[in-house]
Order: C-alpha cells, then sequence, then structure tokens
C-alpha cells in the first residue's frame, strides 16, 4: 500500500483516547476512507464503517437521527454484534457531509464517549459553515491531500533512510551530488506527470503506461467538475465556469483570476463569486492564493480579498489538460514549453499540504512575487520565487521585494533546476525538489529550519 504521513496522525489521535472526534477532511479521491478504513482495522478488533452517502441513497436510516442513542440504534441494526467498549470499537462515519446534523452529533457522541469514532468528508467548510451549532471542542479537523513529493518518493521505493539524508542536506543548505541530484530532477519530473492521487499513483507504479495514468485523471477531473457543480444548484454553471477556467487561468502573465471573464459579463467583481470560491476551495479541488500589497507579519492581517490566485488540487491533472499523453513536454525540458504554471501548481500544492496559508506579492509598479509565507521565528514574511528555466537568477520584483527596509524580510528562497545552492544577500537558491522539506510546524513556535 502507499505510504501516507497522515496515517501517524490517525493513530496518534486514535491511541491517545482523546475524547475529541478526528475530523479528515479533503477532496474527493485523495485516498481519506483506505487509510482511515487500513488504520481502523489494524488498531481496533471491532472495526464498523458506515458510508453516509450511500445511507443517503438507499435505506436513510440515519436521516432523521437526532441524539446518540437514535444514532447507536440505527448502527445496532447492521453492526450490534461489534458494538462493544470504547477501547475495542471503532466507528468510522465517512461521507458525513452527506447529512451534516450528523455534525452537530458528534458534539454528543464525544460527550457520551461510549465508543471510539472516526469521521471524514468533502466540503466540510461549506457544510460547517451551514451547521447550526457547531461542535467546537469536540472535534479535531485535519485536511488530506493527494500524495505530496515524499510520500511519491516512497511510493517508488526510496527508503526512509536517503530521504533523512537528503533532509539534513537541506536543513544545512548543502546541495546534493551530481548523481543524486540528476534522479531527483527524474523523479520530480515523473512527479509533474502522475501526481500524487492515489489511483493515478497506483496506475503508474503498475503500468509505467502515460496513457493508463492519464485515463484515470481524466476521469477524477471530469469527476470533480461534475462534483464542484452539483452542491449548489442557483449557483453550479458559475462554480463549474470557475474550476474549468483554472488550467487557463494558469498560462496567463498575472494567473489570478478575472472575475469579469468567469460569465464574460463587464463589471463583475470578485465579491459577487465569493460562495463560488468557498465552494472549490473548501472541496479541496482548487487551491486558493490570496493577493499581499504590504507584508507585514503575519501576512493574514494584509491580504486583499478582491485577488485570488486558484491552483489544481493536483499537478498530474494539470498536466494531462496542458499536455496530454506527451511526455517529452515535461520530461525532456523543452525550451518552446514554459512549465511555469507546472512549477508554480506543484509548489503551492506542497506548502499549502505541509501547512502553509499561501500568498503573494502583487504591486502594480513593483511586480508580483509567486509565494509568501510566515516564518514565525524570524517573525517575518518569507518570499518564495519558483523559477522553471535557466534564468532563475532573473527575478528583478523579488529584488526590489527584499531590498524595501519597510518590509523588514531577512531570508527568501527561489527554487529551480539547478543543483548548486547560491547565496545572493539574503536570497538562497535551492533545488526545486527541496520543497518537500519546507515545513509549517518546523517554522513555527519550535526552532525553525531556517
Amino acid at each position: 500500500m502507499l505510504y501516507r504521513k497522515i496515517e501517524k496522525v490517525i493513530e496518534d489521535h486514535l491511541k491517545s483516547g482523546s475524547a475529541k472526534i478526528l475530523l479528515i477532511d479533503g477532496a474527493h479521491q485523495v485516498g481519506k476512507t483506505y487509510i482511515i478504513r487500513h488504520t481502523g482495522k489494524k488498531l481496533f478488533k471491532n472495526y464498523i464503517e458506515i458510508n453516509m452517502i450511500e445511507d443517503a441513497l438507499g435505506n436513510r436510516l440515519f436521516s432523521n437521527v437526532k441524539n446518540a442513542e437514535d444514532f447507536y440504534l440505527q448502527v445496532s441494526m447492521t453492526d450490534g454484534s461489534r458494538m462493544k467498549e470504547k477501547k475495542n470499537t471503532l466507528i468510522f462515519i465517512d461521507e458525513i457531509q452527506a447529512y451534516p446534523h450528523l455534525l452537530t452529533l458528534l458534539k454528543f457522541l464525544s460527550q457520551d464517549n461510549r465508543y471510539t469514532f472516526i469521521a471524514s468528508g468533502s466540503l466540510l467548510g461549506v457544510t460547517l459553515s451551514q451547521t447550526s451549532s457547531i461542535p467546537m471542542g469536540s472535534i479535531r479537523k485535519v485536511r488530506m491531500f493527494p500524495l505530496d513529493f515524499e510520500e511519491f518518493l516512497y511510493a517508488n521505493g526510496m527508503n526512509e533512510m536517503v530521504i533523512a539524508a537528503m533532509k539534513n542536506k537541506f536543513e544545512n543548505l548543502e546541495p546534493l551530488d551530481e548523481s543524486m541530484h540528476n534522479k531527483m530532477m527524474d523523479m520530480f519530473r515523473k512527479y509533474l506527470l502522475v501526481g500524487g492521487l492515489p489511483d493515478a499513483v497506483n496506475t503508474y507504479l503498475e503500468t509505467k503506461n502515460i496513457y493508463e495514468v492519464r485515463a484515470v485523471q481524466k476521469e477524477i477531473h471530469e469527476y470533480y467538475a461534475a462534483d464542484a457543480s452539483k452542491y449548489d444548484d442557483e449557483n453550479k454553471l458559475k462554480i463549474r465556469r470557475i474550476y474549468d477556467l483554472v488550467p487557463s487561468n494558469m498560462e496567463n502573465k498575472k494567473k489570478r483570476v478575472v472575475a469579469k471573464n468567469i460569465e464574460n459579463k463587464k463589471g463583475k467583481t470578485f465579491n459577487d463569486y465569493c460562495d463560488e470560491f468557498e465552494y472549490l476551495i473548501s472541496a479541496g479541488i482548487a487551491l486558493n492564493v490570496q493577493a499581499i500589497s504590504n507584508p507585514a507579519f503575519p501576512l493574514v492581517e494584509s491580504t486583499s480579498k478582491n485577488l485570488l490566485k486558484l491552483y489544481m488540487n493536483d499537478v498530474g491533472i494539470l498536466t494531462g489538460i496542458l499536455y496530454g499523453n506527451n511526455l517529452r513536454a515535461v520530461l525532456d525540458d523543452q525550451k518552446s514549453i514554459i512549465l511555469g504554471s507546472v512549477y508554480e501548481t506543484v509548489v503551492a500544492s506542497e506548502l499549502i499540504a505541509h501547512g502553509y496559508k499561501l500568498y503573494y506579492y502583487d504591486n502594480r509598479s513593483k511586480g508580483e512575487v509567486d509565494y509568501l509565507i510566515d516564518d514565525y521565528k524570524s517573525l517575518s514574511a518569507v518570499p518564495v520565487e519558483v523559477k522553471s528555466g535557466k534564468d532563475y537568477t532573473v527575478h528583478s520584483a523579488l529584488n526590489g521585494f527584499v531590498h524595501n527596509k519597510d518590509y523588514h524580510i531577512k531570508k527568501a528562497f527561489v527554487v529551480s533546476n539547478e543543483r548548486e545552492i547560491l547565496h545572493k544577500g539574503i536570497i538562497t537558491y535551492i533545488p526545486v525538489y527541496y520543497i518537500m522539506f519546507f515545513d509549517a510546524d518546523d517554522t513555527g513556535e519550535n526552532d525553525g529550519l531556517f
């Protein structure tokens, strides 16, 4: 099976005896059900799984459940023989968003503390916002993403010792040797093609056939598009239109969403589509990066709500849309093909999966910087510029940004294909694959990597 970092999070929580119910959020097809089922069966003698979408389409046993006793009664109809004690009984509520009232019920199931529970779903941000009584204090919500690059390396046979050695190199800002760098760039380019959706990764490992991989990605992309537009009948066409525009937006110089292009109507603004953006982001199929014009720490205090970039949640889906079955566009690093949007997408997905909230610098007169992240150790913003070509040292906007004394920038990174690590003032140039070691937990109140 595929190694997933979230397995340890799930296992540690279930072993902790916490009364809080772990709620795994994330897009469909990222592997939530599989990893919870695997971990649950490993840890608990009595494992009970209930899929609420299947129930909603079938017997609707849980549609009118109002309290814990009602819930137990319905579970007992099919799994009563496995309802033992809390320490040996896990009840997994899958696709909980199908019945929003069950999110409120989690509070009472937690307080009752009769069994161990875990739940998963998608669009939970929207569902919780529409729930009359949010069970705060009773749940622990964790978001799951497609396989990140490190997990992809494990899937392809790289062992923990090698990855630990590379992380040590990163922490000391040392380059890999030439042969290892070439190996990592080869794996990175394959990751650009395959992405991190478990079905696509497994298909690649089993077949090494890009046609088969693309078929999986296309099916999931179409499912996402249909799924994104079914939650809100009034706005479903606008939601679908925004989602369909994401790849073409990536090919534009600015890359941000242009409100008037969504319905081809002049006078439309970002505020006209706030609910639609929220659906896509909450569903986990689009990653959001908000604009900052005055990068004061913490960055959340300086965001502009009216300027937004959306990225695909999986780089494999993006390269499938852009290049189809043509491997050469990515593997051969052809000069005629500009991979900027692809590199930006994979960096965005890595940083978000590793706990960062993402922002970008936008200034009409001074240009744009790809990403800004918070660094709690230095209490400052850290710019990250993404370069896919040979001109990786050319970045006038970044130069102006780091030299602006009002911004108090203490460090900056440029990621590129180059092996060597260079330092020019406070700017450090690192190989793009080192982005897998950026971790928000390590740059928070702890000592930090940087």
